[in-house]
């Protein structure tokens, strides 16, 4: 095994534990040596694959983004598929991984609350969305496919559109991790209501016209 990939892999056996840590402590109360003891290293060795507990945080994030944007990237090339079937099953794989990960989440809440206590500006909508604007630039890319594919109708505002999915998505972060529901099954429902309701039959666009 090279050394990259062997760096690698212990990285993410790292992060594994150090979610564990951030769980039972709280970002706040999780220290970079607390992580390196649930590791069973040094807190120099800790030291050679991250630089502090926030970039430990910052990894596991950006993981979860990249694994997830992968996932639905495979949907939209999927040919067979129509726009409404694309958007449905983007829509389920990001609350599929919102279940995996939901310790994680929890997590990003306690930080979230952390740091609107500690840092000066500190905005957590504005970060958050910074961080899931990729994922919201497919939703609005497959409405606008839609609507050019005449399947959609062109009198959606693919903004307010792209909103309310979005919205969906952050009612199941607030369940999951708020309200510890295990499945978010009606709002994969909600889901499918909505996105039917985008068709160019649909008596909910009919009804706006």
């Amino acid at each position: 095994m090279s050394i990259v990939v062997e760096h690698d892999k212990r990285r993410y056996e790292i992060l594994e534990k150090a979610l564990d840590v951030f769980v039972d402590e709280g970002f706040e109360n999780a220290t970079f040596q607390k992580i390196a003891d649930r590791c069973g290293i040094t807190r120099t060795t800790l030291y050679i694959y991250f630089k502090n507990k926030r970039d430990i945080f910052n990894f596991s994030i950006r993981q979860l983004l990249q694994i997830l944007e992968n996932d639905i990237n495979t949907v939209r090339k999927e040919k067979n598929l129509s726009y409404t079937e694309k958007l449905i099953r983007v829509m389920n794989v990001i609350m599929t991984h919102l279940i995996k990960n939901r310790l994680l989440l929890s997590v990003v809440l306690d930080f979230v609350v952390f740091a609107s206590k500690t840092i000066a500006d500190y905005d957590p909508d504005l970060r958050v969305r910074r961080r899931t604007v990729r994922l919201r630039h497919i939703q609005a890319t497959l409405l606008i496919g839609g609507i050019k594919a005449g399947e959609f109708s062109p009198a959606i505002n693919v903004k307010d559109a792209n909103e309310l999915l979005y919205g969906i998505l952050e009612a199941a972060v607030f369940r999951l991790v708020v309200l510890r529901r295990d499945s978010v099954d009606e709002l994969k429902d909600a889901v499918r209501l909505t996105v039917n309701s985008f068709a160019m039959n649909s008596p909910a666009v009919k009804t706006r016209r």
